[in-house]
């Protein structure tokens, strides 16, 4: 087994985890394993692989999500009537469980020593470093952008100077779920999964 680092690294293809894939290379001289997960964002995923292999990952997974996001996580916050701060809907506080679980997952696949993702690590984000540790207490984890000392005009200018494009909505509101990056965003789940069933038993 060769002795470079392997990273598994969340990422949502905007800027912060795009960054992310050579700052990592750089300076932690490691291999990069970019992992997307389909949660209902309605986004072309396939071409958000192809980015990160472009700019420097050594492998991207795309993972489909939907059904059991929508089934384990947001039919039982809508049962419950779950609000963040009792009047936004808790989409990317729902979704940091299932996102770290399947990154443990996929880092084990990959014989993966750590794990990466776009959040501050800071605040309510850093609950999510502490549901990985939870699932794997021997993986380390890195946050580039709480590690890298860079404002996010500079994150810009660093992606820029490694050759990558600038999403066009970085300027957007929405927090992506593993991310520092904003963007706009519904999320939409198959309505076969968003039913209630008769029945307390999940089908099979």
């Amino acid at each position: 087994m060769s002795d470079v680092e392997r990273i598994v690294l969340a990422y949502s293809g905007r800027l912060d985890t795009s960054a992310a894939i050579p700052w990592l290379r750089e300076h932690h001289h490691a291999e990069v394993v970019a992992v997307t997960m389909d949660l209902g964002q309605e986004r072309e995923l396939e071409a958000v692989r192809d980015r990160a292999l472009a700019i420097g990952a050594m492998r991207a997974h795309v993972l489909d999500l939907r059904e059991a996001f929508a089934h384990d996580f947001v039919l039982p916050a809508l049962k419950a009537d779950a609000l963040f701060d009792d009047r936004s809907p808790m989409t990317a506080a729902l979704a940091r469980p299932l996102i770290a679980q399947r990154l443990v997952e996929i880092a084990a696949i990959e014989h993966a020593s750590t794990v990466a993702h776009g959040g501050s690590g800071a605040g309510r984000r850093a609950v999510f470093d502490g549901m990985i540790r939870a699932l794997n207490p021997k993986l380390k984890i890195i946050a580039p952008a709480r590690d890298w000392g860079m404002d996010r005009a500079e994150v810009a200018a660093y992606a820029r100077a490694h050759g990558i494009a600038l999403p066009a909505d970085i300027d957007s509101r929405f927090v992506s779920p593993y991310s520092n990056s904003t963007y706009s965003a519904t999320f939409v789940v198959p309505q076969q999964a968003m039913r209630v069933p008769s029945s307390t038993s999940r089908p099979t």
